[in-house]
């Protein structure tokens, strides 16, 4: 607004200047009167040139043919439609403002000044003016150009941290996943011992149930633990590896299932290798609880440093699923958990009636 503003008061401020010259000049009535009224109907039409630039500087063109107090108006339009139009359109504007002050000269002329310089002088102000309105174009543009850039930049910025955030949240879902099919394989164990199992003796049920509460209790605390992740970005979730499956094959040793482990690794692998590895080995020993109970599992990790991570799990196929439910998309998580670590996963049941499931991920130097 103060940008459309100021050049209006200057033009109003310019056409006083000429038409107090005028009155202290010796000219006539009526042609001061003419002047007085082409001033203040310059004036008027200049009112409307940021809305119409291109007719307000041509009517405003055709007024300088009558008077001088309508140059500061036309003049100003000029430099208007430089600065919103493309350089020929602004040359067309200024060369018919040319041509209505060279009429102007031609009947009123400046006294003191020669015709051919007062073209040669109003050729050079319309294409300063052109030039000036051109180079306040060019820089709005370029400023419009980086304020678009930046509100483009701002928006990919939320966009990736809405990517980060569900990316997150899908780790978390996984987290979840593992964690509570994991416990609660191991509470439906127990839970099935003691239904089909019902000549046991006190002391025997009295310990699965302990088991079984354990099992709730250790459910809960892994559950809250990820829960308080999702609710505080700063909190730390519990990250499993090489180390922590000893204790993950003696639990699963205390329900029952056979589990025969071999380890033939030197060295220990990166702790996001190790965190992928444990998870595939936890996914694999709750799905042979839930789908073969009872069936011993066999578990092979080989692989060195430069060379690549190899996990191996496999277990005997029943011929009908047990009759705990599952949505199938343990495997399907796992595979992405795998891939995301430029690694890959298998999963496969064999003509000789078993489950194999196979990974190799990547183990640099």
């Amino acid at each position: 607004m103060q940008i459309r503003i100021a050049p209006a008061i200057v033009v109003v401020l310019l056409v006083t200047v000429q038409v107090f010259g005028k009155t202290q000049a010796d000219i006539g009535s009526s042609e001061l009167a003419v002047d007085i009224a082409v001033g203040v109907l310059a004036c008027v039409l200049a009112l409307g040139v940021w809305r119409w630039p291109i007719p307000t500087a041509l009517g405003l063109a055709g007024l300088a043919t009558l008077a001088i107090t309508a140059t500061p108006a036309a003049t100003m339009a000029t430099a208007v439609v430089a600065c919103k139009h493309r350089i020929g359109t602004a040359s067309w504007v200024a060369l018919a403002g040319v041509a209505g002050h060279a009429v102007l000269g031609l009947w009123r002329p400046m006294p003191g000044l020669p015709y051919s310089w007062w073209l040669v002088l109003d050729v050079i102000t319309h294409a300063a003016l052109v030039g000036w309105g051109s180079l306040i174009k060019a820089r709005l543009e370029l400023i419009n150009s980086l304020k678009e850039r930046a509100r483009r930049a701002e928006a990919e910025q939320g966009r990736r941290i809405a990517e980060a955030r569900a990316a997150e949240r899908t780790a978390l879902a996984r987290e979840m996943h593992d964690v509570l099919a994991h416990r609660l394989s191991l509470v439906a164990t127990y839970s099935g011992a003691l239904e089909y199992r019902q000549d046991a003796n006190p002391a025997q049920l009295a310990k699965a149930a302990g088991v079984i509460r354990d099992g709730v209790h250790q459910a809960l605390d892994e559950l809250r633990e990820v829960i308080t992740v999702l609710r505080d970005d700063t909190a730390q979730r519990p990250h499993l590896g090489i180390d922590d499956l000893p204790a993950l094959i003696a639990e699963t040793r205390e329900t029952g299932t056979d589990v025969d482990f071999s380890n033939s690794t030197t060295a220990a692998p990166p702790p996001p290798t190790g965190r992928t590895t444990y998870r595939i080995i936890q996914e694999g020993l709750t799905n042979a609880r839930k789908h073969a109970p009872g069936q011993p599992v066999r578990i092979t990790l080989t692989g060195a440093p430069g060379d690549s991570l190899r996990v191996s799990l496999s277990n005997p196929a029943p011929d009908v699923d047990a009759a705990i439910p599952g949505t199938g998309t343990g495997l399907v998580g796992l595979t992405e958990r795998v891939r995301l670590t430029g690694g890959h996963l298998d999963h496969e049941l064999t003509a000789t009636g078993e489950f194999v499931l196979q990974a190799s991920l990547p183990w640099p130097t």
